[in-house]
């Protein structure tokens, strides 16, 4: 881990996401504790870290997601150097839908 985000107030955050029980718990509780901006950009991150594990291009990915070249060199760059959370993730979840990568 880069920076040293543990802390009581993040273990306090991430025991309430666990709490959730669905997608219909997730919107709720997502749309009070962010802007529709950063649950937007959250996703759009954890799509275009998808399409890269998928082998598409950064034109194919920016074109589909509208994320910068920026954003796309940082999300692949966690996916090669980070902590593996993406992968983790990714083993549990069923392959992205070809409509949406």
């Amino acid at each position: 881990m880069g920076k040293n985000i543990k802390s009581p107030s993040v273990d306090y955050l991430f025991q309430a996401i666990l709490s959730l029980k669905d997608l219909d718990e997730c919107y709720t509780f997502f749309e009070d504790v962010c802007t529709i901006n950063e649950i937007l950009l959250l996703s759009q991150r954890f799509e275009v870290a998808a399409m890269l594990r998928a082998h598409k291009t950064y034109l194919e990915i920016a074109e589909k997601t509208g994320a910068s070249t920026a954003t796309i060199s940082r999300v692949n760059r966690s996916l090669n150097y980070g902590n593996d959370g993406y992968d983790m993730v990714f083993e549990r979840l069923p392959e992205l839908p070809q409509e949406e990568a």
